[in-house]
């Protein structure tokens, strides 16, 4: 691998990302010589990915939070995500379109990734969100969200299903974007005054 290449990103990765995100050229640049410095194989492992996103959040538990969005963005399913799974990882985590954004939360929720989203891995992923959550911000949810479980509750029975059922793509996208408490708990957002 001659070395010329590998400090620029190319063009039509740079055109693509900057069509699917909302990072201008100059961002994308600086991201790609942040990446190439921090990971000079070209890929990120789960741990560089758990390390990076941690940053994002200093005062919680990130890593599980982590673990999940690494696997809904490997979309190879190679165990390392490349320059670009990268990327759009970033850009939908921090912002994105809706319907992309619910595409990419439908994939966080199929813990399995078999298509189909059940009421235990709406559990699993309300967990993980919670351990985003600052302690000291915790006595400030409301009580029938202050626990993983009751979250994962509240947020079931926006689909109206019972509770061994299972969500299809379709109908979890309709029943976040009908309820837009759905929507706010289906990711983790900082609690403002």
């Amino acid at each position: 691998m001659g070395n010329a290449k590998s400090s620029a990103i190319s063009k039509e990765i740079l055109e693509d990302l900057k069509l699917s995100t909302k990072f201008t050229e100059n961002e994308l640049c600086q991201w790609y010589e942040n990446f190439q410095k921090q990971c000079p194989t070209g890929r990120i492992s789960p741990e560089e990915f758990e390390t990076i996103y941690a940053r994002f959040f200093p005062d919680s538990e990130a890593k599980t939070y982590a673990q999940h969005v690494f696997r809904s963005f490997d979309t190879n399913e190679d165990g390392t995500l490349d320059f670009k799974e990268y990327i759009i990882a970033l850009h939908m985590t921090s912002s994105g379109k809706t319907t992309r954004k619910l595409e990419w939360a439908f994939s966080l929720f199929d813990v399995d990734k078999n298509g189909y989203i059940t009421k235990t891995e709406v559990e699993v992923i309300c967990q993980a969100i919670f351990n985003l959550i600052p302690k000291e911000d915790l006595p400030k949810l409301p009580a029938d969200e202050n626990t993983p479980e009751k979250r994962a509750n509240k947020l079931w029975g926006f689909f109206e299903k019972p509770d061994n059922d299972r969500l299809a793509e379709g109908e979890f996208i309709k029943g976040v974007t009908e309820n837009e408490n759905a929507m706010r708990l289906i990711h983790y957002e900082p609690i403002t005054d």
